[in-house]
């Protein structure tokens, strides 16, 4: 990331960059600021943006082979193409391109192994955008709490960041809310957390689950019914439940690996995981796989018309306390 910052600064940039890895929230920042810095601003003339895992090489070299119109660079970027995951011959197509082109990937995933990968890493930037760990987080939220002449004591961030998804653009959208929430005055607590963030939703999920295991009917589906009473969406609902068995599932897999591994692959803090450890014990993985089929499954239901969603979830609860 230093050397982007560097090219950037330069104004003098690599012909070809990767940004992969599980920080979505920093692939978007630096592809916008090579974009943005490689065109002195908002030129759409020479921008090109392609996604998917269809892409036309033709086409690419074409364009990639046009020189920029009024600009010294041309930029395409190509998100999600799965093309550092498969062969391909690409790379020579890039190697044809002259020095005005500059081509930004933004992937999920990649193997090292695969060919396009080994020439972006010889030939420009491949630049693994990792999840931030709790101290970096923390430091990012006084950041952006500064920002906007707010500030947070320590075990409140603490408290914010064990509550919701740790993802960068999640933090920030939750900081958004509080920010806005304390218009009037500087201190954000605890208690300004639990009122405007998704704290209820993530704590009575893990209560259902835990309430599952038990095969506690009344106590699961009353704490299902609470959250339509806070106004949380059936879908909503869904959503969190899939990926929480997913992340239990995870655990579960990486179970007897260290504690600083497991929290890197599955994007969740150190300090929880003995917490999802506990839990996921309570499942077989064969059962974690099938709630998991089950929540796609009643999602597709839903999306089709064939299922009205406050009670497809209530039926997808019960046949959750039958399997568990």
């Amino acid at each position: 990331m230093k050397r982007i910052k560097e090219d950037l600064k330069n104004h003098s940039f690599h012909k070809v960059y990767l940004l992969y890895g599980e920080e979505d929230y920093l692939k978007r920042m630096y592809r916008d600021r090579l974009k943005e810095g490689a065109l002195s601003g908002g030129d759409e003339m020479n921008y090109t943006r392609m996604e998917g895992n269809a892409i036309d090489f033709n086409d690419l070299r074409d364009i990639g082979n046009t020189l920029p119109f009024f600009s010294d660079y041309r930029v395409i970027v190509i998100e999600d193409s799965g093309l550092f995951k498969k062969s391909s011959e690409l790379s020579g197509y890039l190697e044809e391109m002259p020095d005005t082109t500059i081509v930004v990937f933004v992937e999920k995933e990649v193997d090292k192994r695969n060919r396009l990968y080994k020439y972006v890493a010889k030939n420009g930037l491949a630049v693994e955008m990792k999840a931030m760990q709790e101290a970096e987080l923390r430091s990012w939220v006084a950041h952006l709490l500064q920002k906007s002449h707010r500030k947070m004591r320590e075990k409140t961030a603490s408290y914010l960041l064990g509550q919701i998804e740790n993802s960068m653009t999640n933090v920030e959208n939750e900081i958004e809310k509080l920010v806005a929430y304390t218009e009037g005055r500087e201190e954000i607590t605890t208690q300004d957390i639990d009122a405007v963030c998704c704290i209820q939703l993530t704590n009575h999920i893990y209560q259902m689950v835990d309430a599952m295991a038990e095969k506690r009917a009344e106590k699961t589906l009353g704490l299902y019914h609470e959250l339509l009473e806070l106004r949380e969406s059936p879908m909503r609902i869904l959503y969190n439940m899939y990926h929480h068995f997913n992340t239990l599932l995870q655990v579960k897999e990486l179970d007897g690996m260290g504690r600083d591994l497991i929290a890197r692959k599955v994007s969740i803090f150190p300090s929880y995981v003995g917490k999802y450890q506990s839990q996921s014990r309570r499942f077989t993985e064969e059962c974690l796989r099938e709630m998991l089929d089950q929540c796609l499954e009643v999602e597709y239901q839903f999306k089709r018309g064939n299922l009205e969603d406050q009670i497809g979830v209530e039926l997808l609860l019960v046949s959750f306390l039958k399997m568990s």
